[in-house]
């Protein structure tokens, strides 16, 4: 590589910490930046919109896009540096599939303003005033970016050409990722960079023999054998249908796996497939004659079944969200 590539970092619907694990590669970011130069990083630089927008198109070797999509600023920005980039890369699990953002989608807008704005027990508003995306002053017109109806992962608005999974993406896969870019070794495109392996294939406690679930339970009832399967124990571990790379960190912890390195190779949707899963190994002592009252039983031990199963992929999975009567997107 004779000269330095341009990069570019954005932050959208997200909580941050996608902008900190680019800092987690230590003293490898030495290494990086004599090879790149951060043209656009709002949270460490101050460069204008309006500087990206007068920039020739393709002009970023590579940007980093982390947090979905749910405004109409970001809905705007991620078409500008899409035009703008030529390797897109959707770098966190919020970009990937929507993550804890996405788990609004069960609510409308109208549901999300209600509660943050009027209803929360320690929100004081007795004009009952919302945001508005245009208010008009004696100083002239006020705007705000338009909050849509849905939450998106960034492949439901732009073309994404690699997606980096996890909340947030561990160092070791951000450095290999920029080590196939400086050393042109990249997959084919749409690829995702990271293991094409479950969890459950790299896991120390994956028994040989097959495993089965007699109950159903959680961390607030038992506390976890660290040598024996999360599953073995009763404890919901997402791990048959998530994507290793992890280091499998929270499995180290003693903690099951929540999913949030996405989907699994070969798998559409995560949380169906998880619930399939489920069904094939928990301890029903008769699995052709259990009633329904049996199967529900098991079902109502699961706390929060969407927050189990679709913690990070509601967005962008088959379900989607709830959705109301002649809704739009982006109402």
């Amino acid at each position: 590589m004779d000269k330095k590539l341009k990069a570019g970092f954005y932050w959208a619907a997200s909580c941050g910490g996608c902008e900190v694990a680019v800092l987690d590669i230590n003293e490898t970011i030495i290494d990086v930046i004599q090879k790149v130069d951060i043209e656009f990083w709002p949270v460490a630089m101050d460069t204008k919109y309006q500087d990206i927008r007068e920039k020739p198109d393709g002009y970023f070797d590579l940007f980093l896009f982390n947090g979905s999509v749910r405004t109409s600023e970001q809905e705007e920005l991620a078409h500008l540096f899409r035009k703008k980039t030529k390797i897109m890369i959707a770098f966190g699990s919020c970009a990937h599939e929507g993550c804890i953002p996405g788990l609004a989608n069960l609510a409308s807008r109208d549901e999300v303003f209600d509660r943050i704005y009027l209803s929360s027990p320690s929100t004081k508003n007795p004009d009952k005033i919302l945001p508005q995306a245009v208010t008009k002053t004696k100083q002239g017109e006020i705007t705000l970016p338009v909050f849509h109806n849905r939450v998106k992962p960034l492949d439901r608005i732009v073309e994404v050409d690699y997606y980096m999974p996890g909340c947030p993406p561990p160092p070791e896969l951000i450095v290999d990722a920029f080590n196939a870019v400086f050393d042109d070794k990249l997959p084919a495109k749409g690829s995702v960079l990271a293991p094409d392996k479950t969890l459950c294939d790299v896991c120390d406690r994956n028994p040989v023999t097959e495993k089965k679930m007699p109950i159903i339970t959680d961390l607030l009832h038992i506390t976890p054998d660290r040598e024996k399967c999360f599953l073995e124990q009763g404890l919901i571990c997402m791990g048959p249908v998530t994507r290793a790379g992890c280091g499998s960190r929270c499995i180290k912890g003693n903690f099951p796996c929540t999913g949030c390195m996405g989907a699994a190779p070969n798998i559409k949707d995560q949380g169906s497939k998880m619930i399939s899963a489920l069904t094939s190994i928990l301890g029903l002592d008769d699995e052709e004659s259990a009633s329904e009252a049996d199967v529900k039983a098991i079902i109502d031990k699961i706390r929060d079944p969407i927050g189990t199963f679709y913690m990070y992929s509601l967005a962008s999975s088959i379900l989607g969200g709830r959705y109301e009567k002649n809704e739009k997107d982006n109402d």
